[in-house]
This record gives C-alpha cells, sequence and structure tokens, in this order.
C-alpha cells in the first residue's frame, strides 16, 4: 500500500491533491473558513471515494497551520468510511454502520486499523467505537478536529465522528503511543466537587485544585495554562499513564480538557527528555518493521506548542520521516485504542 501527501499553504484543494490518482480512501484536514467549501470540492473531484475530513493543522516534513492538507491511500487497502452521528447523546444510536463496514472490510487484528476525526464527547464515542473493534482486536489511532465539525463522504455533520477503517491487504498494521512525561515526585490526589460534563476539576485532597497545582509548582494563576504544557495531571490506567492537560483556571477550580471523576487518583506529571524518547519511539517502529509502507500520526496541539516554543518542531518533522512515508493532523486530543488522552503522540505503521 501507499500514502499520499498534498497541501496548500494558500487554501487551494486541486493544487493539495496534485499528482493523485486512483485513491481509495481520502482524508482531509482544512481551516475553518474553507471546510465545507472543500469537503464538497473533494467529491466532486473524486465522486464515490471514502472520505473523511476535519478542521485541523496537518504536517508531513512541514506544517499546514491555515492552508489544505491531504492525505490518501492506494495501491493495494480496502477501505470504508462512514460517520456516527448524535456523539453528545447517543452514538450508539448509528453503530450499525461501522459493524457493516468492519464485516464489509473484513477486517483483522494484524491488517487493519480504524482512523477517526470527531468533534467532541471522545470517551463516549471510543468506548462506544471499541464495542465493535474489540471484536477483531482492531486499533483505533485518531483525534478531536477543531470547531465542531467532521466530513465523511462528501458531508459535513455537526456533533459527530467520522471514522475510516483501514485494511492493508500486502502487510501488518499496528498503533503505538507516545508519551513524553513521567511522575513529578511522589504526590498522588483524590479529585473531588468534579464536574464531569465540563471537564473541571473542583478539589484535589479536599483543597481547591487551582492551589493545590499553584502551591506544588510555584506559578501564578496566569501561568497555569502554559505551565501544563510541562506540568500536566497524570491518571494511572493500569500499566499505563493518561495524561490530562489544563485548559483554563475557573475561580478556585481547574477546567480540564479530559473529563475527571469524583475519586479518580491522579498524579503530577514533568516534562522529560522528549528527544530521546522521540528517537527511543522511532527506534522501537523500524525494530517492529523492517519495511515501511507509510505512518499516519497525531500530534497533540499541545505537544506541537510545545515542539514550536522549544525550536524542536521541524527537527522532530525531519527525525519521524526517517520512518518514510510520514504524515499526520494537529489535533485537539489524541484517542488510542479505547482512551482519550491529551499532549501525547498516537500512530498506525503500515507495513
Amino acid at each position: 500500500m501507499r500514502q499520499f501527501f498534498g497541501m496548500s499553504k494558500n487554501g487551494d484543494l486541486k493544487e493539495a491533491v496534485r499528482g493523485l490518482n486512483a485513491p481509495q480512501l481520502i482524508m482531509l484536514m482544512s481551516n475553518s473558513d474553507q471546510f465545507e467549501e472543500h469537503v464538497k470540492e473533494l467529491e466532486r473531484l473524486y465522486p464515490q471515494v471514502p472520505s473523511i475530513g476535519c478542521i485541523g493543522m496537518s504536517y508531513d516534513t512541514g506544517v499546514v497551520e491555515k492552508g489544505v492538507g491531504v492525505i490518501a491511500y492506494y495501491d493495494g487497502v480496502s477501505t470504508a468510511a462512514n460517520v456516527l452521528e448524535e456523539v453528545s447523546v447517543m452514538p450508539v444510536k448509528y453503530i450499525d454502520r461501522l459493524k457493516s463496514d468492519v464485516d464489509r472490510v473484513n477486517g483483522s487484528q494484524n491488517d487493519t486499523v480504524c482512523i477517526d476525526f470527531c468533534s467532541g464527547n471522545d470517551a463516549c464515542v471510543l468506548t462506544t467505537i471499541h464495542s465493535v473493534l474489540k471484536q477483531r482486536k482492531i486499533s483505533l489511532v485518531g483525534g478531536t478536529g477543531d470547531a465542531g465539525k467532521v466530513s465523511a463522504n462528501g458531508r459535513v455533520y455537526n456533533d459527530a465522528v467520522a471514522y475510516a477503517i483501514i485494511k492493508n491487504n500486502n502487510g501488518r498494521v499496528k498503533a503505538y503511543k507516545e508519551n513524553i512525561y513521567h511522575q513529578l515526585g511522589n504526590y498522588y490526589f483524590i479529585a473531588s466537587k468534579t464536574d464531569k460534563a465540563n471537564y473541571i476539576i473542583g478539589e484535589l485532597n479536599g483543597k481547591p485544585a487551582k492551589r493545590v497545582y499553584q502551591d506544588i509548582l510555584h506559578v501564578t494563576e496566569q501561568e497555569i495554562t502554559t505551565q501544563t504544557f510541562k506540568n500536566p495531571f497524570g491518571k494511572i490506567i493500569g500499566n499505563d499513564t493518561c495524561i490530562i492537560s489544563i485548559k483554563e483556571v475557573n475561580g478556585n477550580a481547574l477546567t480540564c480538557f479530559r473529563q475527571v471523576n469524583d475519586s479518580d487518583v491522579l498524579i503530577m506529571l514533568e516534562l522529560g527528555d522528549y528527544r530521546a524518547i522521540v528517537k527511543n519511539t522511532i527506534q522501537t517502529i523500524h525494530k517492529d518493521f523492517p519495511k515501511i509502507s507509510a505512518v499516519f500520526s497525531v500530534n497533540c496541539l499541545f505537544r506541537y506548542l510545545l515542539f514550536c516554543d522549544n525550536n524542536y518542531m521541524q527537527e522532530y518533522l525531519q527525525d519521524m520521516s526517517t520512518l518514510g512515508n510520514h504524515a499526520g493532523l494537529v489535533g485537539y486530543g489524541e484517542h488510542y485504542n479505547n482512551r482519550f488522552v491529551n499532549q501525547s503522540m498516537t500512530c498506525v505503521v503500515f507495513e
């Protein structure tokens, strides 16, 4: 199989798809002003080709911030694309669509992946999708787009998740997740006075969450939303750590990008040696896959901002390009199987 990446920094879709012939699946990453226009134009250019899309930045060896990027697969893949609607209320209502698509592609653990673009309510969406994928042990990689909109097969949807099932007919696939943080000190917090609907942490160990964060890290209230780049919270799930980013201060509480529940146990995280961690991820992938056809990744917006602040983003993309054909999306939250994570990178590698 092969992966195509094309882009236009001024939003010219025809320029972005120049040289793309006979695609079997297309993924569109556009800007908020042109998204709906691009969705319609893409359908006109490639009628009946399965497609999904969202509003967001894309990249290969450089980042497209405000234009349009297109990733496509061809030459040896079986695909299906569709959408689950009403994700804030009841995405399971549309679950038969996913079941049908998985059956039609006839994928398995070793050769198939689900890539999704979501508009929100990610945790519920992933639980719903995983209920189908787990029957065949199919992995999932994806992320959240901007502005609450996604597209599938030439139509724009609000409050939905667009998904693509991709089967590599000539080799394996495998999903990975990269965490560049580790535990800071020996802090453990019991969350309370949470607002699940609005992702708010009211108290930690019975004290105002804002004050606890400030006292440990010695930061002002104004510095909290940038300090989270270096010190997010973490929730331990088995042998894994789920990263929880802080979105904003809400009085004495903290609003996060991921749901926290009463009695959840949280830890404090700190940024590790991300250059070494990235190189280790690349080495691991090379060891698992001596021959790589393509890599699709989702990098968190906060990782992007952190890397840019440290003049590392371009070096990072060059390092990832050593894997071969690498392209991806800058997301507002990352998906890895049934987990919704923050400040992470998730990717799928195609043999």
